[in-house]
């Protein structure tokens, strides 16, 4: 048995995806910037996609712009937002995905901006009276805080945060890539300006995403050399991924409800099966608890053991994939910020394992059974 639960990181391509792709991969293959009936048939297959994209989060089509995946999205949003309105402060937190944190970095050395980081407790819980604290001092602030962390699973209430930003009139931008496919997002009422999904993170293919941008603030493109995505994106356009994400969002709509209870199931099933098998488990964050952390993630802590350097070889050796790390920094692993900002033990191990709609009660048995197996193994 092989047993993916490594879907945090990327999801199978889901079939009904792949056959709405492949007509744009060997029938349709104009360019959409053309203006002959090869490119047009492709422009408006586009522009079909960006339709769906939009209605599905109840926004304009207008404000739905194609990048090659979150990282792109995230970038512009924030490095594009602070240009092109003179921002000098952004607020964040040390949990946040590298595409968000290592901007703001570059930001603060390149642009001057100054950051602020939130405080959060010992489980990942953000401080948000510390948010209007640092938004009451400063004025003319993007805040970027991600609606549920990849590592541990947090859930964070981002209509409260936005709403807490238009209080201080602040610019809110979310990096909702694992949340994308999964919950439902309306645009409407959410309170954000700008919000990102990656298509390969709800069965869609890789290298394609996408930037909501809010029409009140027009930014100038991260991207030169064309007039692509209205003059927003140089580049051709990936068109059958852009195709492929559209179909992908509408079938996670479509299937949301009986994904959500399947995949609920077995995120219950494996903390019972390790509770029940193993001594000394534990869970990072908040993702043992089903209310406040993602459905799709489950953060493993581990007692210390020599079994932790190896860990991961270990399950991949037994046919499982999954990640993960500890808390430390050796070596050319550098270990999990998100497992350091929490002060978590640094001899324990953790594993993370992300569910998808494929995966099936039985690799979860077989998983926490092989992984039980290997500490009781050295602790006995």
């Amino acid at each position: 048995m092989r047993v993916y639960l490594d879907n945090a990181a990327t999801t199978p391509l889901d079939k009904e995806v792949f056959d709405a792709m492949a007509p744009f991969m060997l029938e349709h293959y104009g360019n959409p910037s053309s203006i002959h009936s090869h490119g047009r048939e492709v422009r408006a297959a586009i522009e079909k996609a960006r339709k769906t994209v939009a209605s599905l989060l109840n926004t304009s089509p207008a404000e739905i712009f194609f990048t090659s995946g979150g990282t792109e999205a995230d970038n512009s949003a924030l490095v594009c937002t602070c240009r092109t309105f003179g921002i000098k402060h952004a607020i964040s937190t040390k949990l946040e995905h590298h595409a968000v944190l290592h901007t703001m970095d570059m930001l603060e050395k390149q642009d001057g901006v100054q950051v602020s980081y939130l405080r959060h407790d010992e489980r990942g819980t953000l401080d948000l009276e510390h948010l209007e604290e640092l938004l009451a001092n400063q004025p003319q602030t993007i805040v970027s805080i991600m609606h549920a962390n990849n590592e541990i699973g947090n859930l964070n209430n981002i209509e409260a945060i936005g709403e807490i930003c238009r209080k201080y009139n602040a610019i809110f931008h979310s990096d909702t890539v694992q949340t994308m496919g999964h919950y439902k997002h309306d645009l409407q009422t959410l309170g954000a300006n700008f919000i990102v999904g990656s298509a390969h993170k709800f069965h869609g293919p890789k290298g394609v995403g996408f930037l909501y941008c809010d029409a009140n603030y027009k930014i100038q493109p991260l991207i030169q050399g064309g007039a692509q995505e209205r003059n927003m994106r140089g580049g051709t356009e990936n068109v059958y991924g852009i195709i492929g994400l559209a179909k992908a969002l509408e079938i996670a709509y479509r299937d949301m409800e009986d994904h959500m209870r399947h995949i609920q199931g077995l995120k219950a099933r494996m903390i019972y099966k390790l509770r029940e098998q193993m001594e000394d488990v534990s869970f990072n964050g908040l993702s043992e608890f089903g209310d406040k952390s993602l459905y799709t993630v489950l953060n493993v802590s581990l007692p210390a053991s020599d079994m932790n350097e190896m860990l991961l070889f270990s399950l991949d050796i037994a046919k499982i994939s999954a990640s993960g790390g500890s808390a430390c920094s050796s070596g050319a692993n550098a270990g999990s910020h998100v497992l350091r900002a929490l002060n978590v033990d640094p001899l324990r191990g953790s594993v993370r394992f992300s569910f998808s709609k494929y995966n099936t009660e039985a690799e979860i048995d077989y998983a926490a059974e092989t992984l039980a197996k290997m500490y009781n193994k050295v602790t006995a």
